[in-house]
């Protein structure tokens, strides 16, 4: 309640700047709001030279202090509490809205640029300080170096964003944040191709801290695009365990600073690079991985860990809402039975598919119409939210119809493995039976775009259950009923090999031959690059339908193109003769 007195402003400044280093350090998250301390400190200073600015911003405010004030021994102070300003800035998003107006070609951010040009007063020896200007300014040099380079990074704008983060890998920071920052440089060569520069980088985040997990993650998903599956289970496998053991104290710098690169560096693209995952997230990257690879033993294991997992309730711990790295959960049941019958644990198999028809049952309507056009109002029109519920609402019945039906047809292939050759094709006539609750209208009877991802997986499953029905047919010597469903799965996919392969096979069985030839030549005659249907046309298959499309192939018969060609053969005699 004093009023403002010019030989006592320099103590009243320096204890000013001590506190509220204090008030930052004693906190450990970010620097939010404004720094109301700051401002009352410059109106003191503004009152003891005999002017005012209570009306006026920040901004102004420091203006007018800079332009008014030109006594000697309030220099310094006035850098300390201007480089407070700075940090404070910084944490409030001060640089992001700056290179937000700046026009592309002259992101070179002010704040950065004056921060690296303040030349530090010397300081005076009669007045302590918990921090010295000097250590501060390296502090801003790296977090604004940090968060422009993590700007430019979310902007695309790689080589700049690369340049930036290296000066900020450069500067004063704990082990915490310079790992950090070595992870973001690794993400940034990881997205310009560069992917053993990405690597190392995110070694030597690991380096200088084990606990940055993140860069093991990050390690993991450049091992995968590298091909290298060894090395990328062994990184989640690392993740792995380091998820599920108590993590130390954190990696600290040395000397402390109650002011720390931390407090300042807070924005959500780096909250997006670090972010951590679940351990049953991983727990399910190393079961997916192994079964894409083949490594069917250790898939079994992984999945039925993580099937454990689920019974523990995993759906409070994890978000299941598209920002967790898990799919839907029907899908993880089926990609187990998946890995479960390539295990020849057949019976296992089937048990878990029971569970996902079972819990999908209610949850279909008795008929599905997907209509070719649906035309979608304007987000601002009154029936947008109404449609958009409408077209969520149909696309879940879809994805369970989808589920659903891949249970019955994986438990189908898993009753023929067996040998149960009756009980197959009560499974793959239950999956089409629940097929046919599928109605598509328009025109050309096709999806409109909103399904046409989900529509394209239940034909794949209904082409697959065809053809594996057909081949029980064939166990069962039921061959006209087999030549049905091969001739449907043409219609379905046309050119499709393993229809038209057993197609043939069937008609061949049942004596028809010319038939049989005819469509043996046409096969023939047809080149690999007509195998789209076969791989859904360039759209990747779900990971719970590969083994069923795998045992859904044609067994290469020699005896059989033997038998044909000779036939053919013969054929050619007699015309000639």
């Amino acid at each position: 309640g004093l009023p403002a007195a010019l030989p006592a402003l320099p103590l009243e400044l320096t204890v000013l700047y001590n506190s509220l280093l204090f008030t930052a350090g004693a906190s450990d998250s970010a620097i939010k709001g404004e720094a109301e301390g700051i401002r009352q400190g410059l109106l003191r200073v503004l009152e003891a030279c005999g002017a005012c600015g209570q009306d006026l911003g920040t901004e102004e405010l420091w203006q007018k202090v800079l332009q008014e004030v030109t006594v000697e021994e309030l220099q310094a102070p006035l850098h300390r509490l201007g480089a407070l300003q700075a940090a404070w800035w910084l944490a409030a998003g001060r640089l992001r809205s700056d290179l937000g107006r700046a026009h592309c070609s002259e992101r070179q951010n002010k704040l950065l640029s004056l921060i690296k040009a303040w030349r530090v007063p010397p300081e005076g020896a009669s007045l302590p300080l918990v921090q010295s200007a000097k250590d501060l300014k390296e502090i801003l040099c790296t977090a604004a170096a940090f968060l422009q380079g993590l700007q430019e990074l979310e902007a695309g704008n790689f080589p700049t964003a690369l340049s930036l983060l290296q000066e900020a890998a450069g500067g004063f920071c704990s082990k915490k944040i310079l790992a950090q920052i070595y992870t973001c440089l690794g993400c940034c060569a990881q997205r310009m191709g560069k992917p053993q520069t990405a690597l190392q980088n995110l070694k030597r985040a690991l380096q200088v801290d084990f606990q940055c997990l993140p860069a093991l993650s990050h390690a993991a998903a450049v091992y995968h695009e590298l091909g290298e599956t060894d090395a990328e289970l062994q990184a989640l496998t690392l993740l792995y365990q380091a998820l599920g053991k108590n993590p130390p104290a954190a990696a600290s710098s040395s000397p402390y600073f109650l002011m720390r690169t931390e407090l300042l560096v807070h924005t959500p693209v780096l909250t997006s690079l670090l972010h951590h995952h679940h351990p049953s997230e991983v727990k399910y990257l190393l079961a997916q991985r192994c079964l894409q690879d083949g490594r069917v033993a250790d898939a079994v294991e992984h999945y039925l860990d993580f099937l454990s997992l689920l019974q523990e309730g995993l759906q409070q711990q994890v978000p299941l809402d598209g920002s967790s790295a898990l799919p839907r959960i029907p899908e993880v049941f089926l990609e187990a039975a998946s890995a479960l019958e390539q295990a020849g644990r057949h019976q296992d198999a089937i048990t878990v598919c029971e569970e996902v028809i079972s819990r999908t049952t209610d949850l279909i309507p008795r008929v599905l119409q997907v209509e070719e056009r649906l035309e979608q109002p304007e987000c601002s029109s009154p029936g947008a939210e109404l449609t958009g519920g409408l077209l969520s609402q149909k696309k879940e019945s879809l994805c369970c119809l989808a589920w659903r039906a891949a249970g019955y047809l994986h438990q189908g292939w898993a009753w023929a493995k067996l040998g149960e050759s009756k009980e197959a094709v009560t499974q793959f006539s239950r999956c089409l039976s629940d097929l046919l609750r599928l109605q598509l209208h328009g025109s050309g009877a096709k999806p409109t775009e909103n399904f046409q991802a989900e529509v394209e997986v239940l034909q794949k499953i209904r082409l697959l259950s065809l053809i594996g029905r057909g081949t029980q047919f064939l166990e069962l010597g039921r061959h006209k009923e087999a030549l049905l469903d091969f001739q449907h799965s043409l219609q379905i996919s046309p050119g499709d090999p393993a229809a038209a392969s057993y197609l043939v096979q069937t008609l061949w069985k049942l004596n028809r031959k010319q038939e049989a030839a005819a469509q043996w030549q046409k096969l023939s005659q047809s080149s690999p690059g007509e195998d789209g249907q076969q791989r859904g046309q360039g759209r990747p298959l779900p990971l719970y339908l590969v083994s069923c499309l795998e045992q859904a192939m044609f067994p290469h018969s020699e005896p059989l193109a033997r038998s044909i060609q000779d036939y053919l053969g013969t054929a050619a005699q007699d015309t000639s003769s």
